[in-house]
């Protein structure tokens, strides 16, 4: 507790894009084998300093098998809403689900050089109070921690659907579920809001048996994956509609709504279209009268391949996929991010008309044919994955490993840990730094990105922009 408001929370993106640029990045690192605890690295991305690009701590956890994937703040600028927000909290404890060990951590990482854990929350609380597993996506909410599930109750987590559970942003305990009516939601993963117009819009991946042993090909052959967005009543903790994106439309994944609370629009990710192996970028808005309405605003083709350079669950297509796995979008609202796993291609788009998003720039490295290295001459495998952008907007950081068993399916080869940068033109555009590829200890994978005081796939604002 804190007698002032944190000084990284922000009324409004634009406040939030003039304050300090990050020096330090949190980043997960799994074990892919489960031979080793997963943990946190810590990462210096100070230009300034000679340490820049190198891991300057990590924490491991004290058990195994937990598989990290993504996390989140306790608290972020949600907490200065005028409704019901936390004002005095400090944006001090990294909020760590495991995503097969169904355990959170919260790690304080205040003095980051000497970060340790604060609390573990056992699964059994979990399942306890709220019949939920497999704990995936933590937004900080101005009244609590929202987490949402992957999986329901059961020991392969096909018992009731999936969904989203409240913890205390003091104590970190469990609350309980938070949907009082969820309509005809029954898969999840991600979900995001406007807090001030009181809504928020969830998406879909699949069950547990659809992914935790890698991608069933049956199941993407006869679109069983995830295909809708859901829209909700956020405090009334309802469905109130949804939105199917076609079921060829499969794995509808990152949401991303405008950052600016004024603006009642948003995107989202879709990782492949069964008829043709496109990804693509969706357009969801609001009208008027309070309905929602989604339209696909723009596609990414598969690329040509040598069966013999295809890993064998893509040989009989001759192409590579671009598999969009993650979308970021920047505080003001102009550029778009989307990271092409598969194809190897970080992709810059501006969306400064939303349903017309413009190809504005590209960088390629890894993929699944191309192999394409850092420019310092390094190899890096898998491809483009979880996205981060700075505040200021002028670097985006991405990492390569998607999940353990989809990275084996996909790059048998193997993903070795790594952690790239591009610094973003002044009108667009973006280049690979020369310099910033980071190395983690060996025998790990890298996945989630958070930046010391917020970022750009963490923070929700409740004033809106001043110009």
């Amino acid at each position: 507790m804190t007698v002032r408001p944190d000084p990284t929370f922000h009324a409004s993106p634009q406040l939030a894009m003039e304050a300090p640029p990050e020096k330090l990045a949190f980043t997960l690192m799994l074990s892919p084998d489960f031979s080793q605890p997963d943990g946190v690295a810590v990462v210096n991305v100070d230009r300034r300093s000679a340490h820049c690009g190198k891991v300057v701590n990590t924490l491991l956890m004290p058990n195994r098998g937990d598989e990290f994937h993504h996390f989140g703040w306790n608290a972020c600028s949600s907490a200065l809403s005028p409704l019901n927000g936390h004002p005095f909290l400090e944006r001090r404890y990294l909020i760590i689900p495991g995503i097969r060990s169904s355990r959170i951590y919260v790690v304080d990482v205040k003095d980051a050089p000497k970060m340790k854990i604060h609390r573990i929350v056992e699964p059994e609380e979990i399942f306890a109070k709220t019949g939920y597993s497999r704990p995936h996506t933590v937004h900080c909410g101005p009244e609590g921690i929202y987490v949402s599930t992957l999986g329901g109750g059961g020991k392969d987590g096909t018992e009731g659907p999936p969904g989203i559970f409240i913890m205390d942003c003091e104590s970190f305990e469990v609350i309980g579920r938070y949907e009082m009516d969820r309509g005809p939601q029954d898969k999840h993963y991600d979900f995001w809001w406007n807090l001030p117009r009181d809504y928020m819009v969830s998406s879909e991946w699949g069950l547990p048996p659809q992914f935790e042993n890698g991608i069933v090909p049956a199941d993407l052959l006869s679109n069983k994956y995830g295909h809708r967005l859901h829209f909700w009543d956020l405090r009334g903790r309802r469905n109130v509609q949804t939105i199917d994106l076609g079921e060829n439309q499969q794995m509808a994944l990152e949401i991303r709504p405008a950052h600016d609370p004024v603006k009642q629009y948003g995107f989202c990710g879709v990782v492949v279209d069964t008829t043709n192996l496109e990804g693509a970028i969706w357009t969801w808005w609001r009208e008027k009268d309070g309905t929602f309405n989604a339209r696909k605003t723009a596609t990414i083709p598969p690329e040509a391949a040598d069966p013999a350079d295809l890993p064998e669950l893509l040989k009989g297509f001759s192409a590579v996929p671009p598999l969009v796995t993650d979308i970021d979008l920047s505080l003001d609202d102009k550029h778009l991010y989307v990271a092409c796993w598969g194809t190897g291609e970080l992709r810059q788009y501006d969306v400064s008309d939303p349903m017309a998003p413009k190809h504005s720039g590209s960088v390629r490295i890894g993929g699944i044919v191309q192999k394409g290295r850092h420019p310092n001459g390094k190899a890096f495998q898998g491809g483009p994955q979880m996205l981060e952008i700075s505040r200021d907007g002028k670097r985006v950081y991405w990492t390569n490993s998607l999940y353990s068993t989809w990275d084996d399916q996909f790059y048998p080869e193997g993903v070795e840990a790594a952690m790239v940068m591009a610094h973003v033109g002044d009108n667009g555009g973006i280049a690979l730094d020369k310099d910033f590829h980071v190395a983690f200890p060996e025998g790990y994978r890298s996945h989630q990105i958070r930046l010391e005081g917020g970022d750009c796939s963490t923070d929700s604002f409740c004033y809106p922009s001043a110009r």
